[in-house]
C-alpha cells in the first residue's frame, strides 16, 4: 500500500435548510503536497466490472448484477486506484467518500485496521452503482466493511431527494451513521465527527454488536449519553490546529455561534440562520478564515496567519457539491457541480448527471501540464492568485460570480424544455464546461496583464 488519502472538508445541507429544497452533499477533494489530477466522467453500466480489484490492497470484492450509470471524479492517473470520489447515479442517489477522520488508541486495540481491506480508493465503484436510495448506501458500504474490513478511518455521505445520511468508519470493521435532519446542516472536518447517537432512533444505522462493543469494553467516558466523537475519536493538540476552526469559522457564519476555535466539543448538527444555496455551500468550501487574524491573506500577524488550517488549500483538487432535487422531473434531478483547483480561483459548474458522456476539458485531463484542461487551467489561475491574493481577488469574485450566473440562465432554460433527452443534456454540459474554459482564459490573461505591472524586473524611464 504505497498511498493515504489526504484531508478534505464536507458541507451536508439538508432539504428544509436548502434555499430550493434540494438535498446538498459536498465536499473538498484535498491532497499532499504533490498534484492529484481529477477527471470528470460518467462510468456506464457494461464498464462496472463483475469483480472489483482494489489496488493498493489487492482486496477483490464480487459485485452485483445490473449496476447503475453513474457519474464519477477519479484521477487522471488510476495505477493507485480508482479514486471515484463522488457520484450521481441514474436513480437519483449522490455519494461522495470521503472524509479522512481521526480514531484513538483504545478502538484500534479492540478492531485493528485491516490491510488488506478496502478504503477510499474503492468506496464509490463498489457502492454507487447498486443503491437507489441514500439509506441502502450505508447498509451496503456497511455490510462490505463488516465483511473485508477496512485500512483507514473514513466519514462519507449519501443523498436522494428525501434523506442524508453521513456514516463514518469504525476501527477495522464497524461503523455508524445518521440521517441529517432535513432543517439542519453539518461541516465535518478531518475528525470522528458524529457526536449525540442514538441507539434506538429510525434515524441512525450501525453495525450490530456496535453498543456491545461499547459497553464491554468499558469505552464511553461520559456519565450520561451516547457521544460517538468522545467514545471512537480523537481529541488532540492537531485536531484544534487543523480540524476544529474548519468547522467553527463555518458555525460562526452560518449559524452566529460564539464558539472557540480550539474547541474539542463544537456541535457536529447545526440549524441555520437563514436557508443555504449552492454558492453558500462553495463560499464555505472556498473560506479561508476571511476577517479574522487567521487568514492566510490577511493582515494577522505571522504566526496567527499559519495558526490554524483553512479550509481552502493550494491542496484543494477539487470540490464537488452533489444536488438531488425534488420539484423537477426525475430527468434533471441530479446536478453534479464540479470545480477542479484551489477553490480561491475556480467556479462550480452544474453539470447535469442524466447524461452519457461528460464535457471535454473535464473528461480528458491527463498527468501532464495542459492549461486548455480546466484542471490544470484553475491550478494556474490559483498559482498567481496566490502570489498577490489582494491585487487579484476581485477578479477572481468576478469570474466566479459571472460563471455563476451564465450557467445558472443555460439551467434555467433547459429546466424548462420538452422533452429532456439525454442529448439535450449533454449539450448544456458542453455549452457550460466551454463556458467556463473561456472565461478561465479570459481571467488569466487579466491577471497576466494586472500582474504584469508589477514586475520587479522593470524601470520608471522609456525610451
Amino acid at each position: 500500500m504505497t498511498r493515504k488519502s489526504a484531508s478534505c472538508t464536507t458541507m451536508l445541507v439538508g432539504k428544509n435548510a436548502s434555499l430550493d429544497g434540494s438535498t446538498l452533499i459536498a465536499r473538498n477533494e484535498d491532497a499532499g503536497a504533490v498534484s492529484l489530477p481529477q477527471k470528470f466522467v460518467v462510468i456506464q453500466p457494461e464498464q462496472q466490472p463483475a469483480t472489483f480489484h482494489a489496488v493498493l490492497s489487492g482486496c477483490s470484492i464480487p459485485l452485483p448484477k445490473d449496476p447503475l450509470r453513474y457519474t464519477s471524479t477519479p484521477e487522471a492517473d488510476e495505477s493507485q486506484g480508482v479514486w471515484a470520489a463522488s457520484g450521481i447515479n441514474s436513480a437519483n442517489v449522490a455519494m461522495t467518500a470521503t472524509e479522512t477522520i481521526t480514531t484513538n488508541a483504545r478502538v484500534l486495540a479492540i478492531d485493528p485496521l485491516v490491510k488488506e481491506g478496502i478504503g477510499e480508493a474503492d468506496f464509490v465503484s463498489i457502492v454507487l452503482p447498486y443503491i437507489r436510495s441514500a439509506r441502502e448506501g450505508v447498509l451496503r458500504l456497511g455490510e462490505l466493511l463488516e465483511t473485508y474490513g477496512t485500512y483507514e478511518s473514513n466519514g462519507l455521505a449519501f443523498a436522494d431527494r428525501e434523506e442524508i445520511w453521513y456514516m463514518e468508519t469504525i476501527g477495522g470493521h464497524h461503523w455508524a451513521a445518521i440521517r441529517i435532519p432535513d432543517d439542519a446542516y453539518v461541516i465535518a472536518p478531518n475528525r470522528m465527527n458524529i457526536a449525540t447517537f442514538d441507539f434506538d432512533s429510525q434515524d441512525t444505522l450501525f453495525s450490530d454488536d456496535l453498543p456491545d462493543m461499547i459497553i464491554s469494553n468499558h469505552l464511553n467516558p461520559d456519565f450520561e449519553g451516547i457521544n460517538l466523537r468522545h467514545i471512537f475519536g480523537s481529541a488532540t493538540e492537531k485536531d484544534t490546529r487543523y480540524n476544529n476552526p474548519r468547522a467553527w469559522y463555518i458555525q460562526k457564519q452560518f449559524s452566529e455561534t460564539a464558539s472557540d476555535p480550539l474547541d474539542q466539543d463544537l456541535p457536529f448538527i447545526c440549524l441555520p440562520k437563514k436557508k443555504i444555496s449552492v454558492m453558500d455551500v462553495k463560499w464555505a468550501l472556498s473560506s479561508h478564515f476571511q476577517n479574522t487574524p487567521y487568514d492566510p491573506y490577511g493582515n494577522g500577524t505571522a504566526s496567527e496567519r499559519t495558526r490554524f488550517r483553512s479550509i481552502a488549500l493550494n491542496r484543494n483538487q477539487q470540490v464537488h457539491i452533489l444536488q438531488v432535487r425534488s420539484h423537477v422531473p426525475d430527468e434533471i434531478a441530479g446536478v453534479h457541480w464540479l470545480a477542479f483547483g484551489p477553490n480561491t480561483f475556480n467556479g462550480v459548474v452544474p453539470f447535469y448527471s442524466n447524461v452519457n458522456e461528460t464535457p471535454k476539458g473535464y473528461c480528458d485531463t491527463t498527468t501532464t501540464y495542459d492549461p486548455g484542461n480546466s484542471y490544470w487551467l484553475t491550478k494556474t489561475l490559483a498559482l498567481i492568485g496566490d502570489q498577490d491574493y489582494d491585487l487579484y481577488s476581485d477578479l477572481a469574485e468576478q469570474f466566479e460570480q459571472t460563471i455563476m450566473a451564465n450557467c445558472l440562465a443555460i439551467q434555467q432554460k433547459i429546466d424548462q424544455t420538452i422533452p429532456l433527452t439525454n442529448q439535450l443534456l449533454e449539450e448544456a454540459n458542453r455549452e457550460m464546461a466551454q463556458l467556463y474554459l473561456s472565461h478561465a482564459t479570459q481571467l488569466l490573461g487579466e491577471m497576466v496583464e494586472r500582474g504584469n505591472t508589477k514586475m520587479k524586473l522593470r524601470f520608471s524611464l522609456t525610451d
